[in-house]
Formats: structure tokens, sequence, C-alpha cells
């Protein structure tokens, strides 16, 4: 084929397909396979293919180039900054590989600090204080650390200006100049308020933030004095546009507070670095910390920045909240998962947490893992060799763009309630947080945001890995409180309550057992066999089988030897218009307590609840609610 003078033009042999084209060919999938009925149009097709977010916009089966944002997106390195803040992007050195150190044994943490830092992590984040290392060891754990090229950024809470001189009080003595320095002092009073709760006066800490931020400008410019750390809002259960909207409006209250204390608007924004909590869900990952430089470009050009001053400094950190206790092996994927969406972002620094973080103190080779995650991405992966990996996706463009607006919209309601610590004193926050913690929870009870390993295809006999404890972390509330501080949540909460409650069973020598009644053939039997096998196990039963055949008294003895106190039926529902009724009378008279049967109700509950059978579990049930019934009715508190 010879190419044409012009240049050469894709699917130029192939005739135009339209979008109602494309309608008409998937409506016909659809009614196949029962989505869509005769009396569905074509038009319906991307209505009934489309899910939810949580913050509101939805996310459609196809995008095209007419779902491109209509003002564009910039380009890399200049504003609004959606596609990063430098024009080349991560390539070349790539982004700052951070790693977060929390043990209280200084020495230890010291060699651990060496390790990770001769294995290819670039930066070290120290949580100090109140659970984490002693801020008065901190020259122990930073003896062999060279400060003039290994940035610092510490978290100290409360304790953030004692921290601070320390930390400014070793580089002295080692003899490394200020203008050496770089890194974080980590001040972020806000959001410790929005953790432990919010008082009638102001948070405290707020004049040390910027006496350090001016001390940082006069003696150490490689240094930020302040952290807008939206971690808590997103441990707390907000979804991406909350999350976002109260960085905004936390990083709004910081200008304020620092062009107050004499800071020019150009200074105070070098002054901040913003943390974000990245998730397995990597496009939702992708379009948040997009979104997040477009809106604070957004601001700081409604405050009268107009330079390269308004690109967001960002840390991006995988999400505490998607990691498992059960089954952490998987926690792997998850944070490389993020790790990946932290890196296509354009992040500045990320940090991927040790798999085992659930458990306690991560060992040598979670932390070894954690490291490698990020470098394999980076260099085996060649991640940081394409600028702006995800620039010119209709989806992530479109995404972004629907999450920067939902994310303003929120941001505003915070400035109309008088700002952030205004709003986190009045409930605003809380209230808004709940309603979505309250539907990612619902969705997850009914596996619709399922969790591998703990919802889906968990294992009942797993072992965990014994860890340390970690050291707890429980921050004083103010004296003058009126707000409690955002709770902490983990998406797993409802299924790991549900696993404990079944493990103390069992090691009282009796785990909860159901025996899955498998009626017919195998070829029946299966499928519903296999799914009320995992679902029952996601809640720590043991599921013995009774196997083929539909004879009653067979599975009856089946029940007996099992040692089972509920059952549930398992097959077609041919095989169960024909036998359910007997096999359920049998079970109950061999002393099942609750007799379940996988595949819904319809039109033979009536007859199913004459016969005995008392649930139903199939694809779309409250699996939360079924288990939490199922183990009451073995006998499990």
């Amino acid at each position: 084929m010879s190419v044409p003078s012009g240049g050469l033009s894709l699917a130029a042999d192939f005739p135009e397909s339209t979008r109602g084209e494309w309608q008409k060919l998937v409506l016909g999938v659809l009614r196949k396979s029962g989505v869509a009925t005769e009396a569905n149009t074509p038009a319906d097709v991307e209505d009934l293919l489309a899910t939810e977010t949580y913050d509101g916009p939805r996310i459609q089966p196809l995008y095209t180039s007419e779902d491109a944002p209509a003002g564009g997106v910039g380009l890399p390195g200049l504003a609004p900054f959606v596609r990063g803040g430098r024009p080349q992007g991560t390539g070349g050195s790539g982004w700052d590989v951070r790693a977060l150190h929390v043990g209280p044994d200084a020495k230890a943490a010291g060699a651990d600090v060496l390790a990770d830092l001769e294995s290819g992590v670039t930066s070290l984040w120290l949580r100090l204080g109140e659970g984490g290392l002693p801020i008065e060891a901190l020259g122990t754990v930073l003896a062999e650390v060279y400060l003039d090229l290994a940035p610092v950024a510490l978290d100290a809470g409360g304790r953030t200006s004692a921290a601070a001189d320390e930390f400014l009080r070793v580089a002295d003595a080692r003899g490394v100049p200020g203008s050496q320095l770089s890194g974080s002092l980590g001040a972020d009073p806000i959001g410790l308020a929005a953790r432990v709760g919010v008082g009638t006066s102001e948070p405290a800490g707020l004049d040390e933030a910027a006496a350090l931020a001016r001390r940082c400008l006069q003696q150490y410019p490689g240094l930020r004095a302040l952290v807008v750390d939206a971690q808590p809002y997103h441990r707390a259960g907000a979804s991406d546009a909350q999350e976002l909207a109260a960085s905004l409006a936390t990083g709004v209250a910081y200008l304020r507070l620092l062009t107050s204390a004499g800071l020019s608007l150009t200074e105070a924004l070098g002054q901040l670095e913003f943390r974000y909590a990245v998730t397995a869900d990597q496009f939702s990952s992708i379009a948040k910390l997009r979104a997040a430089r477009r809106l604070w470009a957004r601001v700081a050009q409604v405050c009268g920045a107009s330079g390269p001053e308004r690109a967001q400094r960002q840390h991006a950190v995988t999400s505490t909240a998607m990691m498992t206790r059960r089954d952490p092996w998987v926690n792997m994927l998850r944070t490389t998962l993020a790790c990946f969406a932290a890196g296509v972002a354009g992040a500045d620094a990320v940090t991927v947490l040790p798999f085992d973080a659930r458990l306690g103190l991560p060992d040598d080779f979670s932390r070894r893992i954690a490291r490698n995650t990020q470098i394999l991405l980076q260099e085996e992966s060649s991640l940081v060799r394409v600028i702006d990996p995800a620039g010119g996706s209709w989806f992530v463009e479109s995404l972004t763009e629907s999450l920067a607006e939902a994310a303003w919209s929120a941001f505003t309601e915070i400035e109309r309630a008088g700002g952030i610590v205004a709003a986190l004193r009045e409930g605003l926050v809380a209230e808004r947080i709940a309603s979505s913690r309250a539907a990612r929870a619902e969705a997850i009870a009914h596996r619709r945001d399922p969790i591998t390993g703990v919802s889906e295809f968990p294992n009942v006999a797993e072992k965990l890995p014994d860890r340390v404890p970690a050291p707890p972390v429980a921050p004083s509330a103010p004296a003058d409180a009126v707000t409690t501080g955002l709770p902490e949540i983990h998406y797993d909460a409802d299924f790991e309550d549900l696993r404990a409650r079944a493990d103390a069973a069992a090691q009282a020598g009796d785990r909860p057992v159901i025996l899955l009644a498998t009626l017919g053939s195998a070829a029946a039997s299966t499928a519903r066999g296999s799914f009320a096998a995992n679902l029952f196990q996601a809640g720590g039963f043991d599921t013995p089988t009774s196997g083929t055949g539909t004879d009653p008294v067979q599975i009856a003895a089946a029940f007996t030897a099992s040692g089972a106190t509920v059952a549930c039926l398992c097959s077609a529902d041919k095989v169960y218009a024909e036998h359910a009724a007997t096999v359920a009378a049998a079970l109950r008279a061999a002393g099942a307590r609750q007799v379940w049967l996988a595949g819904q109700p319809g039109a033979r509950a009536q007859s199913d609840a004459e016969a005995g059978i008392g649930g139903y579990v199939f694809t779309g049930c409250n699996a939360v609610a079924v288990l939490q019934t199922a183990l009451a009715e073995a006998g499990v508190a």
C-alpha cells in the first residue's frame, strides 16, 4: 500500500463507524444477556452500562473525542498543570522514591533507613513522637545519612516544632549548610485537628507553622515548612472529590496564615506540599492527582499568582484504607497499581507502604518489596520515559474534568461555611464524609466493590505473618474540643469483624461449618456451589459439600457427619423444583438451624418457606448481612 503524499491516514481503508452503529450492536448483546429488553433503544445502551462514582460523575462505557474537555488541558509544565508540574515530567531521574519509617527503636530504624537509601530510596519520611520514632533519637536514626543528599520529610503531629528544632540541630552539628538541606518539616496543624477534633479556638500550632515557614525562607531554602495532608479525610472514607476539596480549603487557610505572617504569595505557595492517597482504582487515582493540580493552579491564580509557583508539589501515598489484614500478600498488587497510578499521574514523590502494614511493623522483606515496586515501575517498565502517559486519553481527561468540577463544588461549600476549620467545627466535613463512607460500605457489603482475599476468594486456613505490633497513635484532643476527630476506617472492616469472630470460635475448637448440599450432578451444582463456598468462606466458615446426588437421607447424613449447624442448597433451578423441598425438610429434621438456598427466591419463595428454606444467597445480596445471620445461626457470638 502506498503512503499518500499528505501522510499516513490510519484506518483509511476501513469504513467509518459511528457511535449509533456501536450502540445498535451493543444493544443486541445486552438483550441476549438479559440486561436490556425489547423496550430499550440504542440510545439507552450507555446508561445501561454506565457506573456511578461516589462523587456523582458517571463512568461511561465509551469515550470519544467528543468527550474531551472543551478548553483543553494544556501542556506538561504549563498552567493549569493537569499534565504535570514540570515540562519533562518524571523523565530522566523519575519521581522521588520516599520510604516511611515509624519504628520506635532508633538503632534499628537507623539500620533500616540506611538499607533503604543504599537500595534505591531517594528520600525519607520519618514519623516522630507519639506512635513513631523518638524525637530525641533523631540523631541516631540519621547518623549514617548524608543530609545534603537525602531529602527528609518529618511527620510529628503536635510536636512539629520540637522535631524541626532537633532535625535542624542535628544538621548543624554535622556541619551541613542550611542551603543544602531539602525536604519538609511537616507542619500541618489543621490536618492534626481533623484527626483529633476541633476546639472553640483556632487549632494549636498555626503560629509555630508560620514561624517555621519564615525560618525556612531565611535559612533553609530547600525545605518546605507545611504539608497539606489529605489522608485524614481519605482514611475517614471520603470520596475523591471530598478529599480534594478538603485539601484545597486547607491550602487556602495556610496561604492566608502565611501571607498574614508577612510572606509574599509566591513565598507562601513555595512552602506547601500536598499529600494524597492513591488506591488500586488506578484511573480514579490518576484523575485525582491531575485534578488536584488543575484546582490548585486555579486557586493560586485567583489569589494573584501567574507563574510556575502555581504548580502543586505532590506526595502520593498508597492508601491505608484499602490495605487488608487477611491475605496481606494481595496488598503487594494493590500498592503496585496505586504506585503505577501515581507515576502515570505525575506525582513528585511516592510512598509505597509495605504489604504487611496492617499487621504491625514491616520486616526487611516487606520494605524491600515496597521500594522495589517503585524501582521496577521506573526502570523495568520504563514508565518514566514517557511524559504524561495518560495525556490524550478521552476517558482520563473526561474523568479528571468531572472530578475537578465535583471537587470545586465541595470546596466552595466549605469556603461558604467559613473555611476548613469552621467546616470541621460545625460538622459539615464529617457529615459529608459519613455519607460517602456509608455508600462505600454498602457497595462492599453487596460485593459490588470486591476485596480480593477478603470478600472474594478468601483463604480460611491462611496463617498470617507474625509482626511486631506498631506503636499506637492516639493524639490527644484539645481541651476545648467541640467535635471528635474523623474516624480511621479500613474498607475490609465489616468482613474482618466476621472473620475475627469465626477465628475466635476456631481457636476454641469450634470453627463454624455450613454444609453445601450440592444437589444433582456436578454440572448442575458446581456454579452455585462455588459461589456459595466463596461467600460463606468470607465469613470464616468451613464449607464441606454433600457430594453429588439428591437422596435426602444421604445428604442429611453428610450434614450430621460434617458437624454443621447450617446448610445451603446449591444446584440448578430445575433440580430445586424437584428436590429442594424434600432435602430441606431432611436437613431440618437432622438439626439444621437454617437452610439457605443459592439463587434468587423468585416465584417459589412461598413454597420454599413452607419447606423450611429460610434465606437466599445470590449475586448482589448483602453478603455482610447474610454472614452475620449465618454466624448467629451457627452459634458464633
